[in-house]
């Protein structure tokens, strides 16, 4: 098996100075990416800073005779962001590859999170993607290539209790995904998701006594074939979890068609709705969009006319 490397390649990783994201540089450095360690080194929760983790993996990186830059910038304004990505463009002129990895967790039921919790950690995952992808999206269409990866998570995917602003950041990521990949598509530039499980400082308080082994570098390889000009699929979620990897599909039942509705008729019929016995699957590359309401214009025209 040839192995794959990214010699020539700039990389920017966000939240790269512990946990995964540490992981994701360190593979990539190791296999000849140049890398923009960036992490602003605060707390589990975002507050204060430290330039110690960021340099930390930078000189390891260096060390093992790889290229490493640290930026302590931070992802959650819009000038931290262009910032991550001027530390890549000024040092070695070019990006390639952005892996968004930057997180923060403030915990509280529903009923009692502030809304200062609640943009906090909107700041850093959600608008912290947005403000490196609307960086380096420009300089990565110009040059014909990009691998964009972005963090989503099992809490964005199905909820988690007390994390309200993690769940809804974590959603909205795989949205932007999408237009990332669509717009991108025309241009070299591919886009995907990460879905991560992995015991990181993010546990902390948590009982994984009873998990099975399940660090950083169970998902790392994956991350690593997302961000390589390999990479054959964009518009998609990977899910990487205790070794277990896997394809996260949007899908819709085929759905029932009535030329006109009463709240009685949704009821009556619901079972029908739901049955999800043959699932229906638009991809976003090329026209998951267009294709949803083709699909669903097609069976209003269809049966409509007394065809079905």
């Amino acid at each position: 098996m040839t192995e794959l490397r990214f010699d020539n390649r700039v990389a920017v990783v966000t939240g790269a100075g512990r946990g995964l994201g540490r992981e994701y540089a360190l593979l990539l450095a190791a296999r000849g990416a140049k890398v923009v360690v960036n992490d602003s080194g605060g707390a589990m929760d975002g507050h204060g800073t430290d330039t110690g983790p960021a340099e930390q993996v930078a000189g390891e990186i260096r060390c093992a005779g790889g290229e490493a830059v640290a930026c302590t910038e931070s992802v959650a304004n819009a000038e931290g962001g262009q910032a991550i990505i001027d530390a890549a463009l000024d040092r070695y002129g070019r990006v390639d590859v952005l892996i968004h990895n930057a997180g923060n967790v403030r915990r509280a039921p529903l009923s009692q999170m502030s809304y200062a919790d609640f943009d906090a950690v909107l700041d850093v995952h959600l608008r912290g993607a947005f403000h490196v992808v609307r960086a380096a999206f420009p300089v990565m269409c110009d040059a014909g290539y990009g691998r964009v990866v972005l963090t989503s998570s099992i809490g964005g995917l199905y909820g988690n209790a007390d994390v309200a602003n993690y769940a809804a950041a974590k959603a909205g990521i795989i949205g932007l995904s999408h237009v990332v990949a669509l717009e991108g598509a025309a241009h070299g530039v591919v886009c995907n998701v990460i879905v991560p499980g992995a015991v990181t400082r993010m546990a902390d308080g948590l009982d994984t006594s009873a998990y099975p082994p399940m660090g950083p570098e169970l998902v790392a390889p994956v991350v690593g074939w997302l961000a390589h000009e390999n990479c054959s699929i964009t518009g998609e979620s990977l899910i990487a979890i205790a070794g277990r990897v896997a394809r996260v599909v949007l899908a819709e039942t085929p759905g029932v068609y009535q030329p006109s509705w009463s709240i009685e008729a949704v009821g009556e019929r619901i079972d029908e709705i739901r049955d999800a016995s043959a699932p229906v699957v638009f991809p976003v590359v090329p026209s998951g969009h267009a294709d949803h309401i083709a699909y669903s214009f097609a069976m209003a025209t269809r049966e409509g006319s007394g065809h079905a």
